[in-house]
C-alpha cells in the first residue's frame, strides 16, 4: 500500500494547505483519487489554489453532495436522469480508466491468469472455491496452478468501483445476474469485505491465494498481479491503455442524458471488458456560488492541462469534443 497512500498524500497535502483560499471541497469515488491528487498538486502549485478531496467512495461521495456539505461529489456509478433533476444536480464525466481482477499466487506474474466473466462470476458466487478449478485450468492450460482455496476479497462499502464490476458480471454470468445483480452495494454471496480500492489492494497484497477488483492505477502502483481477461469479442486481452481506449471508443456521450454511459463489456476484439468512466456531481444552484465557480475553473484546467498526467497514470482523458460539450453544459446549467 505504501506506493499509492504516497500519491494520495501528495495530493492532500495540496488540497489541506490551501483548501481556506479556495475552499472547494469534494468527496466520492476512489477510484480516481491517484489522478484527482496528481492534478491537485499540480493545480496549486500553478495557481495556489488547491482542494480537499475527501476518498470515500461512491455512494458516500453521493450522499455528501446530495446534503450539499461538499462542493462536489465524484462517482463511477452514474446517476440517471430523473434523480439529476430530483436533486437539482448536474453530471459529467471526468476521464476514464479500467477496473481489473487482482490476485496474490506465488509464482504467477502479472497478466499471465487468464479469466472470463463467466469465470470471475462463479467465483464470487463461491461455485469456483479453489484455484485448480476445472474452469480455471481451462483458461490457463500452461499454468501450474495451486489446488488452494480461493479468498475473494471485494468491496465493503458503497462503491462506483463495484456498481461497474458487478455490471460486467451481470453481462457476462447469467446465474450472477439472476442472484446478485448490479449496484454501488450488493448482497455479497462470499468474499471478505475491504473499505475503498486502497483497502482491496492492501487485502490482496496481504493474503496468499486471494482474488479481488481495484481500478488499474492501485494494481500497478501497489505492484499487485493483476489477470488477463476474455472479452466480450472472445479475445484474451491485457489491461493496456490501448485495451482502454478500444473500449472508451464505443461511448456516444452526446446522445445520453446526463452523460449516463456505462462503459463495461463492450464490442471490439482489442476491448477491455471492464473500462469505465468516472463522473463530477455539481447542485446548477449552488448554496456558495464562490466555491463552485472555483471548482470549474479546477476541472477545466484539468481538462487542458491534466491529459499528460491522467495518461501516465495509466487514465484515459476525456476526448476534446466531449469537452467542449461539457464547458456547454457548465455555462448553460451551473448558476454563477
Amino acid at each position: 500500500m505504501n506506493c499509492i497512500r504516497t500519491i494520495v498524500a501528495a495530493g492532500l497535502v495540496a488540497a489541506s494547505t490551501s483548501a481556506f483560499a479556495a475552499d472547494i471541497t469534494g468527496a466520492g469515488a476512489t477510484f480516481p483519487f491517484p489522478i484527482y491528487s496528481k492534478w491537485a498538486d499540480a493545480y496549486k502549485k500553478e495557481t495556489g489554489n488547491g482542494l480537499n478531496y475527501q476518498s470515500i467512495g461512491s455512494g458516500a461521495g453521493i450522499k455528501q453532495i446530495q446534503a450539499k456539505t461538499v462542493t462536489f461529489g465524484a462517482t463511477d456509478a452514474p446517476l440517471k436522469h430523473e434523480t439529476l433533476e430530483k436533486d437539482g444536480l448536474v453530471q459529467w464525466p471526468m476521464v476514464m480508466g479500467a477496473i481489473v481482477p487482482v490476485v496474490n499466487l506465488e509464482g504467477i506474474k502479472p497478466g499471465e491468469l487468464v479469466l472470463s466473466g463467466e469465470v470471475l462470476g462463479d467465483i464470487y458466487l463461491g461455485k469456483v472455491k479453489k484455484w485448480d478449478d476445472a474452469a480455471i485450468a481451462k483458461l490457463n492450460p500452461k499454468l501450474k496452478l495451486p489446488s488452494d482455496a480461493i479468498t475473494v476479497v471485494r468491496r465493503s462499502d458503497g462503491s462506483g468501483t463495484t456498481f461497474n464490476f458487478t455490471d460486467y458480471l451481470s453481462k457476462s454470468n447469467a446465474e450472477w445476474k439472476a442472484k446478485v445483480g448490479s449496484g454501488t452495494a450488493v448482497e455479497w454471496p462470499t468474499g471478505v469485505g475491504a473499505k475503498g480500492n486502497e483497502g482491496v489492494a492492501g487485502n490482496i497484497g496481504q493474503t496468499k491465494n486471494a482474488i479481488g477488483y481495484v481500478e488499474y492505477a492501485y494494481a500497478k502502483q501497489n505492484k499487485l498481479t493483476y489477470a488477463a481477461m476474455v472479452n466480450k469479442a472472445g479475445k484474451t486481452v491485457q489491461p493496456t491503455i490501448a485495451a482502454f481506449q478500444a473500449a472508451a471508443s464505443n461511448a456516444d456521450w452526446s446522445k445520453a442524458p446526463g452523460y449516463y454511459v456505462i462503459l463495461t463489456d463492450q464490442p471490439g476484439e482489442a476491448s477491455w471488458p471492464i473500462t469505465a468512466a468516472t463522473f463530477i456531481l455539481m447542485h446548477k444552484d449552488a448554496t456558495d456560488k464562490a466555491a463552485s465557480q472555483e471548482a470549474i475553473k479546477f476541472f477545466k484546467w484539468s481538462f487542458e492541462k491534466g491529459g499528460k498526467m491522467a495518461e501516465e497514470l495509466d487514465y484515459i482523458p476525456m476526448p476534446e469534443s466531449v469537452v467542449k460539450l461539457i464547458e456547454k453544459t457548465w455555462s448553460s446549467e451551473i448558476k454563477s
